[in-house]
């Protein structure tokens, strides 16, 4: 495929963003590699020049579309689970400061998604000894952010969902480690639930979620 114009570029864009949406909705692929699946897919092993691959933005919008026309009738509950579960977690780990990111704040959380916070404090190992101390067994991960710093996850299943608690030191607060990141502390995530809750009343008809 030979990309002559700026039109055809922006029509591969749209084509791989609206197939790396159906596999993160479908398939709860994360959004690199949906982009990476959904670009080889339409394009083989060609080489693909940054500006043709779609952005996390234009993606998360198809996703949002791809909800509402293949999963409208179930998907709005499946958030307002998991931002509840998400909420209850907040409560209990509240010396912690958790904020909650990704698709669950978001609202393109699907079947397969799970819950992501971030956590802050001034001894990260203190939110293991918490965990153990409930009897909640975890496994642990690293990865580097973008100003090349280890940071620690640690996973765990709660009422059969995927949590993933992102630990950060208590400075780090002040910019939520990164500058980009969207992210919701408890407050916030229940005026949101409270918002979308009415939102879902108007549109339906139904007066709860559940």
């Amino acid at each position: 495929m030979m990309i002559h114009t700026p039109n055809e570029a922006e029509a591969l864009r749209a084509e791989i963003a609206m197939l790396a949406a159906r596999m993160i909705a479908e398939d709860g692929a994360d959004y690199a590699t949906a982009k990476r699946k959904a670009a080889k897919q339409l394009l083989g092993n060609r080489k693909i020049k940054g500006d043709v691959l779609p952005d996390n933005a234009q993606i998360e919008q198809e996703v949002r579309e791809y909800n509402e026309i293949f999963f409208g009738d179930t998907q709005p509950q499946r958030l307002h689970h998991l931002r509840q579960l998400a909420a209850g977690l907040m409560e209990e780990l509240a010396r912690f400061h958790p904020y909650l990111v990704g698709a669950v704040l978001n609202g393109t959380a699907g079947n397969h998604t799970d819950i992501y916070l971030h956590l802050y404090t001034d001894n990260t190992k203190d939110v293991a000894i918490y965990l153990l101390n409930r009897d909640i067994q975890f496994e642990v991960s690293e990865h580097f952010n973008n100003r090349n710093e280890s940071v620690e996850t640690l996973s765990f299943l709660h009422e059969n969902e995927g949590v993933h608690l992102v630990l950060h030191d208590h400075d780090a607060i002040r910019n939520g480690g990164g500058k980009s990141l969207e992210r919701a502390n408890l407050q916030a995530l229940k005026a949101l639930m409270q918002e979308t809750a009415e939102q879902y009343s108007e549109h339906t008809g139904k007066k709860d979620l559940i």
